[in-house]
């Protein structure tokens, strides 16, 4: 019988071709079958309860609709009846709140309303229009139906929606894409991996946070797709006013989160997915890492030199050479004979030790790490029950399912040796995507099996949260192990959510400028996808920065909530297969650190100051993060999330908010003397020289060696504190110096604690406002104060700048000051109690 061929036409899929042909063996059997499915005809609404909506439709494709608030919509769009409610993204302490809901039906839709928005279902194929009330603009708008594909050798491939767009329309987010500012025009997808060297090229990085702001005529939106296959977003590339967002199996499950500022998107996903804990106080100082750091000598001479050269630092890190045959979990003794008593040496001295720990655990019968995970069961197996080995740094290791609680619950404990009895501060979980060498694949294959909690699955759908639950379990596990420490663990694969687990780092980078103006953009673009707690590698892990990059990185990351410079020295991928001993050899002839002093004199002097700065700021950085936390809004954003009307404020891109009073414009070229700069709405004044500008305004910003420009919101009050070598030593200071950036009217917020553990929940805090008012006639400051915590400060050395003239009086609390009052050339400063009610200044 002759051999018939079939040609099937698909559906637009930017990842595959428009047509498939398959031969037939005869007239109906074919390669493959391919089934279509859609909502189809709407035939009725039925309200479950308060919130939840199904949408009964014609088609196979379901739709049930929940209103999570009067601003946030939850549409779940399944190919049969749905799964199991269950998500790794969503905080366990969201949910839908109280809410105004009501429904109409009219002749060709069905209404669902809100105080803020309003739902419209067309009845002929359920496609969703969504308005914004405040403004009466559609925000949301499908192109057409949803739409899903299996085939019977494949099941269920792909579900998808596409939206309205033009190129006027601004998308951000979409965490670590390595582009440029507004992803309109452009296509990316989501599959952590292991992206060595990447570049701007790459469509898939080491996380996957499906979540990106639209800014449609002025009005923010935000959609988050909370699917954990890989998942792919076309913002028009096409040019066709297309959004096109699909994912390779599972259920079209996705949140419409209304503005419409930016901020309020922003503080709505995090509510959704969750913020962190306060970090520890020294995770925030500066960290010194390299592959690697070995022996203990060379660990004591860093810290020395850190310290005779009067260079702060808090953490020393670890990389993989201190393990005994990269065994996770242990010790190489003749590198390091004895590491708790080094430990507790650099703890004595202000250092922190970070060490690394990998998923991948090597295959060795004598390794009790592996013999117990046998026994228990608990490493990843293939479908057909066989384990999953595979080479990471040992030729062959497994790799446990953190989708198991049983699993988890059993890693955890593995850190009591390092983190109880040696005194280890935090974590570095690299590798997790988890990576696999020698295959183009770069990961498990997708038969790989996982519990996927009580609902198993292979790697196809578990592969994007594997990293984040392997920071969950570390997460847990040291908090188990230590309750009253607050965990640093930093991590490397991720998912939406993942903010609760681990701080992240943007990946193995270059030393190269492209590469500075992609950090920029990656903290920026972490932060506002829910990752406030971001750093880089700073001055590039591949190759070696000139003395100039290093530095303009190192002034860039002061403003980076981790502060890393971490670099791969004379390692290469290949490293694991050398012996160790011309490993070792290669780094005695030439070690291409990337410690702050190796470029010399000036460039140390520069670098520095840069860390001086951080430390110098650590007071304001800190009470930043504090404020993320209470409301959800980034560490780090945009100028456009402080004015999204205004047109420069989205051109200016790399120029970014630290917090509410701290405006950033990084120096991202190399040689520049003079850069334009954009100040937003309101005053500005020059953090270094005091001069005061208006906003809406570009301006010309002189271009000095060792600073870059960096501006302060007219109305803030800036705390910071004098240079110390550590954070431990800021125990011991007296005196907090508050500037203040005179204005009509502002407000500024102070926040301090221990630094360290739990005692800030029970109202071991200070959290101090201080407020500005400026008359013609008088100025004052005042000053309230929350939490029953003592901070140490006994005195504040207040900064006027933007004073005219001189003042005539000066008086705190009612009490006329004439002494101890200096007057320089940029601002008056005044010494007074640190818990003075009000200061006025005729």
């Amino acid at each position: 019988m002759a051999k018939l061929k079939k040609k099937v036409t698909l559906p637009y899929a930017p990842d595959a071709n428009l047509t498939h042909e398959a031969e037939a063996l005869g007239t109906n059997r074919f390669d493959d079958v391919y089934y279509e499915h859609s909502t189809g005809k709407v035939s009725g609404i039925t309200q479950e309860g308060k919130y939840k909506f199904v949408v009964h439709t014609e088609g196979k494709a379901e739709l049930n609709l929940e209103i999570w608030n009067d601003s946030v919509v939850r549409l779940r769009f399944s190919v049969g009846e749905p799964g199991r409610d269950f998500s790794y993204a969503v905080s366990d302490k969201a949910g839908p709140q109280d809410a105004k809901v009501g429904m109409e039906e009219h002749k060709t839709h069905y209404l669902i309303s809100t105080a803020a928005l309003t739902l419209e279902i067309a009845k002929a194929d359920g496609q969703v229009t969504i308005v914004d009330q405040s403004s009466g603009k559609t925000v949301h708008e499908f192109a057409a139906p949803f739409y899903g594909r299996s085939t019977l050798n494949r099941g269920l491939e792909q579900v998808r929606i596409q939206l309205k767009t033009d190129k006027s329309e601004a998308i951000y987010g979409l965490g670590d894409k390595a582009w440029d500012t507004n992803l309109q025009g452009t296509d990316w997808a989501n599959w952590n991996e292991d992206s060595f060297a990447f570049g701007p090229q790459h469509k898939t990085v080491y996380r996957s946070i499906p979540f990106y702001y639209g800014l449609r005529d002025g009005i923010a939106y935000g959609l988050f797709l909370d699917n954990t296959y890989k998942t792919h977003f076309d913002f028009n590339s096409h040019k066709n006013g297309l959004t096109t967002i699909w994912a390779d199996g599972g259920e079209f499950d996705y949140y419409f989160i209304n503005g419409p500022q930016l901020n309020d998107v922003a503080a709505r996903y995090h509510h959704l997915t969750g913020t962190p804990e306060l970090p520890p106080l020294w995770a925030m100082g500066y960290h010194q890492c390299r592959w690697s750091y070995y022996p203990e000598s060379r660990v004591r001479e860093l810290a020395q030199s850190f310290r005779d050269k009067k260079i702060p630092c808090d953490a020393l890190y670890l990389d993989i050479d201190y393990m005994d045959g990269y065994r996770c979990f242990t010790w190489n003794k003749e590198y390091f004979p004895d590491p708790k008593g080094m430990i507790s040496d650099l703890k004595d001295d202000g250092f922190h030790t970070v060490v690394m720990i990998d998923p991948g655990i090597k295959v060795d019968k004598d390794y009790h790490v592996y013999a117990d995970g046998m026994e228990k069961d608990v490493f990843c197996r293939r479908t057909s029950g066989e384990l999953m080995v595979g080479p990471v740094w040992p030729p062959e290791c497994v790799w446990p399912d953190y989708t198991d609680p049983y699993v988890r619950d059993w890693w955890g404990p593995l850190y009591k040796e390092l983190y109880v009895d040696q005194g280890v501060s935090g974590f570095w979980n690299d590798m997790n995507e988890p990576a696999v060498f020698k295959v183009n694949h770069l990961t498990f294959p997708d038969d790989v099996g996982h519990d996927f909690d009580g609902d198993p699955t292979n790697h196809k759908k578990a592969h994007n949260i594997y990293g984040m639950q392997m920071t969950r379990a570390s997460y847990d596990g040291l908090k188990a192990l230590k309750p009253a420490k607050r965990p640093f663990l930093l991590g490397r694969a991720s998912f939406s959510g993942g903010q609760r687990y681990a701080a992240l780092w943007t990946g193995d980078n270059i030393a190269s400028w492209e590469h500075l103006q992609i950090a920029n953009r990656q903290c920026i673009r972490m932060a506002i996808s829910g990752f406030s707690m971001v750093g880089t590698d700073i001055g590039g892990f591949v190759d070696n920065p000139t003395p100039e990059m290093f530095t303009r990185w190192l002034q860039l990351a002061v403003f980076h909530p981790v502060m890393r410079v971490h670099s791969m020295g004379n390692n290469s991928d290949g490293a694991a297969e050398v012996e160790a001993d011309a490993v070792k050899k290669a780094e005695e002839a030439n070690r291409q650190d990337q410690e702050p002093w190796v470029h010399g004199k000036v460039h140390t002097k520069h670098n520095r100051k840069a860390i001086e700065m951080r430390y110098r700021l650590l007071p304001y950085l800190y009470s930043s993060f504090q404020q993320h936390l209470t409301t959800g809004v980034p560490v780090l954003r945009n100028l456009f999330f402080y004015d999204q009307t205004d047109a420069n404020c989205l051109k200016f891109g790399d120029q970014f908010l630290y917090g509410e009073d701290l405006m950033v414009a990084p120096v991202l070229k190399k040689g520049i003397t003079r850069m334009q700069v954009y100040l937003p709405k309101g005053e500005w004044y020059d953090f270094w020289t005091g001069d005061l500008h208006q906003g809406k305004q570009k301006i010309t910003a002189k271009i000095k060696k060792d600073r870059i420009p960096v501006f302060v919101r007219a109305g803030a009050t800036l705390p910071m504190v004098d240079v110390v070598q550590s954070t431990a030593e800021m125990r011991t200071l007296r005196n907090l110096e508050l500037n203040v950036y005179l204005a009509k009217e502002g407000s500024s917020t102070f926040y301090w604690d221990a630094g360290e553990g739990y005692g800030y929940q029970a109202e071991q805090y200070t959290e101090r406002t201080y407020t500005i008012k400026r008359s013609a006639k008088k100025i004052s400051l005042t000053q309230t104060i929350k939490g029953e915590y003592n901070p140490g400060f006994r005195t504040a050395q207040i900064r006027l700048a933007g004073l005219t003239q001189p003042p005539t009086s000066f008086s705190v609390d009612g009490k006329l000051k004439t002494a101890g009052i200096f007057y320089g050339k940029r601002a008056v400063m005044v010494t007074v109690p640190i818990d003075f009610t009000e200061i006025t200044i005729g």
